[in-house]
């Protein structure tokens, strides 16, 4: 609020004077201005971000009093595009929102532990593999998707031979190891 005090004069030189209450607001919302952002998901599966992460210079003429953006934890179950919003308040409590992309990714591939061999039984020409007969540990931060071995079979001639199999792990995000 402010007091003006308005004087008038006319031609002969007589004044007379009353004084104005102006009040001014600001009602003009701030400009949310957003940015798509990406983020890697650690060996627990999470991933975070900020609100400056997805601010893409945000502005107000009186002043910003805050950002703040949602969601702002990801997991597992969030891989790919997501949508966050980005909210804007100036100091007088006008908002403003634009939507931002974050794309959230998993390149951790999964871990194998104690891959051995173990021997073989047959039940006639050949023996499809599985983990019966090679011991492993296969951990994943989002989830293991398939297990293959190379070769899948071993075969009758190769009785007595130490025959190398390769493991391979593939995570529900297409990583292997």
């Amino acid at each position: 609020v402010t007091v003006v005090t308005v004087t008038a004069t006319d031609e002969c030189g007589r004044t007379e004077t009353c004084t104005v209450t102006i009040t001014t607001e600001d009602n003009v919302a701030p400009e949310a201005v957003c940015q798509n952002a990406t983020v890697q998901l650690d060996a627990n599966g999470d991933g975070s971000i900020t609100a400056m992460d997805v601010d893409g210079g945000s502005t107000d003429a009186c002043g910003v009093a805050s950002i703040t953006a949602t969601p702002t934890t990801f997991d597992c179950s969030d891989v790919g595009a997501n949508t966050v919003v980005l909210t804007i308040t100036d100091v007088n409590g006008n908002s403003n929102s634009c939507n931002a992309t974050v794309t959230v990714e998993d390149n951790i591939p999964p871990v194998i532990t104690l891959c051995q061999g173990n021997p073989v039984d047959f039940n006639g020409q050949e023996q499809f593999l599985s983990e019966d007969y090679i011991d492993f540990n296969a951990t994943d931060n989002c989830g293991i998707a398939s297990i293959t071995y190379d070769p899948e079979y071993i075969y009758c001639d190769q009785l007595g031979e130490t025959v190398p199999v390769t493991v391979t792990v593939t995570d529900v995000n297409g990583n292997s190891s």
